[in-house]
């Protein structure tokens, strides 16, 4: 039992990195982001890259990798988004254009790395940790105590620093920031930075904990997805709380039901829990002005 509790806390670290970096980007530029589930694919290729075959130091390599996760997703932002914004396109061409993305950059990378099972080399995880009757290695120590700082930090950003000031400004009404001197481009790209950054990480740290396939996004990124909805898109404890709730359900749900239901399981509770709540757990409902 207490084994089937820290799988599933270390699930919802990952899942809250992802879906933390998700709703950044979707709050300022409202859309789905679905080539998120590549760059966090991208981070851990990245890493093994730099480590591998330019033959980097692994400390440097993973920063190196997050530093180029914030690329790609801005590139993304710069070359395909903005200007598809730009000429009125709707959020259906957009979510497209990041399948588009997310298909492209997949094939890139089975291409240049294969569909085989990579692992970071030159990391000596140790030997693991009892807690209670719970084994945990020091990578996934590492991946849980990352998780809940990027929480912290993100929350902190955000309600005290003028560059989180700005993002909320964004996200509440693109429009009227622009009206009162917010440059809405600026801070949408900031977003996809930060989040591509967090996406990246998250990417790294289940590479040197496991393994890394070209497709290993996807299930992270619904997963992720799932939580942030659950949560509330626009609450980053209740995005926390979402991922906790998801991680724990799919690996209880695997002790009683078996794996294959896994996933099947938390987009069920998901289901329940916004038929209670559509704004989420820990969400706000919106208000409709009315003159």
């Amino acid at each position: 039992m207490q084994q089937l509790v820290a799988n599933g806390v270390l699930a919802a670290a990952i899942y809250v990195m992802v879906a933390t970096g998700f709703a950044l980007i979707y709050a300022t530029s409202r859309f789905l982001h679905f080539a998120h589930a590549v760059v966090f694919t991208a981070g851990a290729y990245f890493a093994l890259f730099l480590a591998t075959r330019i033959g980097l130091p692994l400390a440097f390599s993973v920063l190196l990798a997050l530093v180029l996760s914030a690329v790609l997703g801005c590139l993304a932002e710069l070359v395909v988004y903005r200007p598809l914004r730009r000429r009125g396109s709707s959020p259906l061409v957009l979510l497209l254009s990041a399948l588009g993305i997310y298909i492209v950059l997949q094939n890139g990378i089975s291409m240049l790395f294969g569909d085989d099972l990579k692992i970071i080399p030159g990391l000596d995880s140790g030997p693991s940790f009892t807690i209670g009757l719970a084994r945990v290695t020091p990578v996934q120590i590492v991946t849980i105590a990352t998780g809940a700082l990027c929480v912290v930090a993100t929350a902190i950003v955000l309600k005290t620093t003028r560059v989180g000031k700005m993002m909320r400004a964004v996200a509440s009404d693109s429009e009227l920031a622009e009206i009162s001197g917010v440059r809405a481009g600026s801070v949408i790209l900031a977003s996809f930075a930060v989040g591509s950054v967090l996406a990246g990480l998250a990417g790294v740290l289940v590479a040197l904990d496991t393994a890394m396939t070209p497709d290993m996004g996807l299930n992270v990124f619904l997963m992720a997805a799932a939580a942030m909805i659950l949560g509330g898109v626009e609450s980053i404890p209740g995005i926390a709380l979402g991922a906790l709730l998801v991680g724990l359900t799919q690996h209880f749900g695997v002790w009683l039901l078996g794996s294959q239901w896994q996933d099947a399981i938390a987009f069920t509770i998901l289901l329940i829990a916004l038929a209670v709540r559509p704004q989420g757990l820990l969400g706000k409902r919106a208000v409709r002005a009315t003159a």
